[in-house]
């Protein structure tokens, strides 16, 4: 399923868990690492050229050459085949386009968390590439490179599921790495009452909500089962993002497959935006599929 893999840096400290997970992956899939930095000129003065430009991007061209070496000679050593290239332009965009031309099966991403009122926004290169990109994207939380990052094996993973196209869609790729990894698949359903005045919300209203969640949990699990995976389903009430953080935590899962979109009448935002959320604030490793 992932032969090939891009993992874009940007240099910053805490990239080795985000290169820890990308070769975990790349080992259990046999796929090719392909490292990528993009020197970002979105913002250029206007009328640079010439000697002053190639001074200006200097130190970036020397950062981007270092990162990606770091990701093609840990590939390397780890008898992976390896490619590795620098390039110019506004960095997301760069990310899709290399992506498009070397038929990338999957994309490895750190992401810094955030908090207050930056939640709310799509704003990091990582966030556009999981909204915009065909193919699976992998966030990966930067951590701290002077403890040793471990990744994998992916023994518990989570799925999130709001009975939509998108999030079977989503739940297929997620059951083929738990089949790679032996893993139990866990599947959750939050029932957001969010859309409803909750004087209004009746228990009729919740009740119909949670039979929804009953029917998508158990399509996703039969999944699981045909292909011989231990799962178990679980249906939560509250705000989505919050509820699958939570439900992660109390199965201790190694990582967390949804996809990008999904509905937003009934089951409320638990994939979409949700999805967004999740990728800040989660401490495992977040799979994304569009």
């Amino acid at each position: 399923m992932f032969g090939t893999m891009l993992v874009p840096t940007d240099g910053s400290a805490g990239a080795e868990a985000t290169i820890s997970h990308a070769l975990e992956f790349a080992r259990a899939y046999g796929a090719a690492v392909h490292a990528l930095y993009v020197v970002d000129t979105g913002a250029e003065p206007a009328g640079i050229a010439g000697a002053d430009r190639e001074e200006l991007y200097a130190p970036s061209e020397r950062r981007g050459r270092e990162a990606t070496i770091r990701i093609t000679d840990r590939a390397e050593d780890a008898d992976l085949t390896a490619a590795r290239e620098v390039r110019e332009g506004v960095p997301h965009q760069e990310i899709l386009t290399y992506t498009d031309e070397h038929d990338i099966d999957i994309i490895v991403m750190g992401t810094h968390g955030r908090t207050g009122a930056d939640r709310a926004r799509l704003g990091s290169t990582t966030e556009r590439v999981l909204t915009l990109a065909d193919v699976p994207v992998l966030s990966v939380r930067l951590g701290d490179d002077r403890e040793t990052a471990t990744a994998g094996p992916y023994e518990r993973i989570l799925i999130p599921t709001d009975g939509s196209d998108a999030a079977e869609r989503a739940a297929e790729t997620a059951l083929d790495v738990a089949e790679k990894y032996d893993a139990d698949v866990h599947v959750v359903y939050v029932v957001d009452p969010t859309p409803y005045v909750l004087e209004d919300a009746s228990r009729s209203i919740v009740g119909l909500l949670k039979e929804g969640g009953r029917e998508a949990t158990e399509t996703v699990a039969t999944m699981a089962r045909d292909r011989d995976l231990s799962v178990t389903t679980h249906i939560r009430r509250g705000e989505p993002a919050t509820e699958l953080l939570t439900s992660a935590s109390a199965v201790d899962a190694d990582i967390v497959a949804m996809g990008t979109r999904g509905r937003t009448v009934g089951t409320g935002r638990l994939l979409g935006s949700t999805t967004a959320r999740v990728v800040r604030r989660a401490p495992i490793p977040v799979l994304t599929v569009g």
